[in-house]
């Protein structure tokens, strides 16, 4: 699948899209095939790797994950074994880590149906 990543800490230009595996759903988690990623604040932090406090969270030399992204939308493509709440084709949002990737995998405790329209 299809990334965006950084090795290293620096400025935006240490990003570029990559190929990386896919990743593997646990028992409570789901994989979600990302169709919205949203950035923040703590996502600046975090490719830049200061204050450098926060590498204490990201990685001290270089970033743990190495794909940015916190809140995602998409839709479930498959769910571990103990998942209750979530079937495939199921729409969902929430948060992760790494949503800048065409997969996540995310708890499934941080994941809630997609709201249906409703028209007043």
């Amino acid at each position: 699948m299809k990334a965006i990543t950084h090795d290293t800490y620096g400025s935006f230009d240490v990003l570029g899209l990559r190929e990386v595996d896919r990743p593997v759903v646990g028992d409570n988690e789901v994989l979600v095939r990302v169709h919205a990623a949203g950035l923040h604040v703590g996502d600046c932090f975090g490719v830049r790797g200061s204050p450098f406090v926060m590498r204490l969270a990201t990685g001290l030399f270089r970033p743990r994950l190495g794909i940015p992204g916190f809140d995602v939308a998409g839709k479930v493509e498959a769910t571990g074994r103990k998942v209750t709440r979530f079937r495939p084709a199921d729409e969902v949002f929430g948060a992760c880590n790494g949503a800048c990737a065409e997969y996540v995998s995310v708890t499934e405790g941080t994941l809630a149906l997609k709201p249906l329209r409703v028209s007043f």
